[in-house]
């Protein structure tokens, strides 16, 4: 499916610059799109060296968190919950300990790291599916959950942003927070419905009802606010939470005698592993993303979507965002290359570029997770994984646009 991608990005290129040539007698063309090349070979490193150091950072923060307890303290309060969620499951098996983990990583926006953990939880849950070949319920609802990927902490994001010379890097944490919430809550309550979840039993409703009933009054409080107002408390609570993780995680951890230094250094260490592997990926997405919009083919599909929005009466700022949306489903470095290349061609705090961050930080990427997570145990038959994944895939980019418009609109 990537190679199909990847390899259809430079094919469109060629045929969109050939029309430009031939027709349009644009005869620097292939000039532009050869410089657009190695500019995103170049910006290719440059954001390397950050997620370099925003990896190392998180994972080995995330370490002191795992030996100071917190991640076994948070799969014990959700013991319960998944109990109910997940009745095929034993109470105490390694899975649910796992799947906390890589919650966690995701909560972090570190999908990258997240992958490994998750593959782990994975395989956990193979061990007690009796149907090897076929997904089991408990593996549908880990795999939908991890698909919409709810992002509390998107870092990720916020270093993308830094790293294109954001003011505020911060700026899109609620709208994020917003997206990956609907996102999440779709993926949920479609897998509850299709396997008939015990979705109103008291234990699963005393989780998830004042959860809901949080974010409803949260979102009641921001509708009051102006735009302007929710810009600020954004980029407040987004780098209060922040840095109150860090102290968390640092103070827990030396109260409960974890050696901190020594446990971030082993966190690190694997974080500069995972972040290492990624360059060549995002060197190649990076590449023909620069190569699909230097020759026209982009801006040809964007101009189409925007007639037809713009014929409908509807604003069409959101659609300069959609490149992000339309592949993030595939390809997770190529949805990151058409953020990053949407922030250099818009502005780093343009609608478009903020639409796209918060669409990039809404949901996984879907046929990747379905692909890496079931190949890697051998599962040959998804049974409703899919749909339900690709519903809250939908959600969250929907959330995603409608948040912006009240945010930034």
């Amino acid at each position: 499916m990537l190679n199909s991608l990847w390899l259809g990005f430079f094919v469109i290129a060629a045929l969109a610059a050939l029309a430009q040539w031939l027709v349009g007698g644009n005869a620097q063309i292939f000039a532009e799109m050869v410089q657009a090349l190695f500019a995103m070979a170049k910006l290719s490193v440059e954001v390397m060296v950050l997620l370099f150091g925003t990896l190392t950072l998180w994972l080995g923060f995330l370490r002191i968190a795992e030996k100071a307890g917190l991640i076994d303290l948070v799969a014990r309060l959700l013991a319960p919950l998944f109990a109910r969620l997940m009745p095929e499951v034993p109470r105490g098996h390694p899975a649910l300990g796992l799947m906390t983990m890589n919650f966690a990583a995701n909560a972090l926006g570190l999908d990258n790291a997240a992958t490994p953990i998750g593959l782990k939880a994975m395989r956990a849950l193979q061990e007690i599916n009796p149907r090897p070949l076929e997904a089991s319920n408990a593996q549908i609802l880990f795999l939908v959950l991890n698909a919409s990927s709810l992002t509390l902490l998107p870092v990720s994001i916020f270093m993308y942003r830094l790293q294109q010379g954001a003011p505020d890097p911060t700026l899109v944490f609620l709208p994020i927070l917003l997206a990956t919430s609907a996102s999440t809550l779709a993926g949920l309550l479609s897998v509850v419905v299709v396997q008939r979840l015990p979705l109103f039993s008291p234990v699963v409703l005393a989780y998830l009802l004042p959860v809901a009933l949080g974010l409803a009054a949260f979102m009641a409080f921001l509708a009051t606010l102006s735009a302007a107002a929710l810009a600020q408390l954004s980029a407040l609570l987004g780098n209060l939470i922040l840095f109150g993780l860090v102290v968390l995680f640092v103070v827990v951890g030396a109260w409960r005698k974890v050696a901190v230094y020594e446990s971030f250094i082993e966190g690190a260490k694997e974080g500069f592993d995972v972040a290492k592997n990624l360059l060549p990926y995002l060197v190649a997405m990076l590449c023909a993303v620069g190569v699909f919009r230097a020759s026209g083919a982009l801006e040809y599909a964007l101009s189409a979507i925007r007639w037809a929005v713009q014929w409908l009466g509807l604003d069409g700022r959101f659609v300069d965002a959609l490149p992000t949306a339309l592949v993030k489903p595939f390809s997770g470095s190529a949805a990151r290359a058409m953020l990053i290349e949407t922030m250099q061609s818009h502005g780093v705090d343009s609608f478009a570029a903020l639409a796209a961050a918060t669409i990039q930080g809404s949901t996984e990427t879907t046929f990747y997770v379905l692909a890496v997570y079931f190949g890697a145990v051998g599962i040959q038959r998804a049974r409703h994984a899919v749909p339900c994944a690709l519903l809250a895939e939908l959600a969250g980019v929907v959330a995603a646009i409608v948040v912006c418009y009240r945010f930034f609109g």
